[in-house]
């Protein structure tokens, strides 16, 4: 199933949400421009959760955030801001974009932990911004549980494009990185198919407690009876 587009108009522009796709953008166009030389630099910013664990020095405390900006390929990258695209402008409409920002970064910080957690003796690099876009994927789960997400869905070979609700395609993408992170400690792999399970499970579950205490309260019209009430 791939995600298209939601049923929920932002009703401002999302600055922050582009300004973050733009970032990671370019900056996966400046790691191709390295050619060799990305896999060094990938390695400088990458989380690796042994090297900060036992080298807790401030270049390595700042590599949880760093990381955040780096993707491992064409299908990590697209896959990522399609997700931010879709889902991040409506959870920056209603957090403001001050309080959305933080709230990104904050996330993908929970997912990095997470991940630590987990695999404190891995010397692994571990990049990308699925931690703090699950974070995002929370808060739009709590904030617009009634919506439905446009999804490509290919049947018998021909494209089908399907209306799922939010809650449940987005709670089915929950249980399957739950599972998937299950399998990764049962089976002693650190991760599946490269990919680092417990970020997305950590950023999610932050998402979900953060999201709230972020909302802007909404203006709520007063309704009198007449012109007069209650004077």
């Amino acid at each position: 199933m791939l995600p298209l587009q939601d049923t929920i108009r932002s009703r401002s522009f999302p600055i922050i949400n582009w300004l973050l796709i733009l970032a990671n953008v370019l900056i996966f166009f400046g790691l191709l421009s390295l050619g060799p030389g990305a896999e060094r630099l990938v390695r400088v910013f990458g989380l690796v959760p042994a090297r900060l664990l036992q080298h807790p020095t401030l270049g390595q405390f700042i590599t949880p955030f760093t990381s955040m900006f780096l993707h491992g390929g064409w299908a990590h990258l697209l896959s990522n801001m399609l997700a931010l695209y879709i889902f991040g402008d409506n959870v920056e409409d209603r957090m403001g974009s001050g309080r959305y920002l933080f709230f990104y970064l904050f996330c993908g910080l929970g997912g990095a932990v997470a991940h630590l957690l987990v695999n404190p003796a891995s010397t692994i690099p571990t990049i990308g911004a699925s931690g703090a876009i699950s974070g995002v994927l929370a808060a739009y789960l709590v904030f617009f549980p009634s919506a439905r997400v446009i999804t490509l869905v290919p049947l018998f070979f021909l494209p089908w494009f399907v209306e799922i609700p939010a809650l449940f395609y987005l709670g089915l993408w929950f249980v399957s990185q739950l599972l998937n992170g299950l399998l990764t400690i049962v089976s002693g792999v650190q991760a599946f198919g490269g990919v680092a399970w417990w970020a997305h499970i950590g950023g999610f579950l932050v998402g979900l407690v953060l999201a709230p205490l972020l909302a802007r309260r909404r203006r709520v019209r007063r309704v009198y009876i007449d012109e007069f009430y209650p004077w």
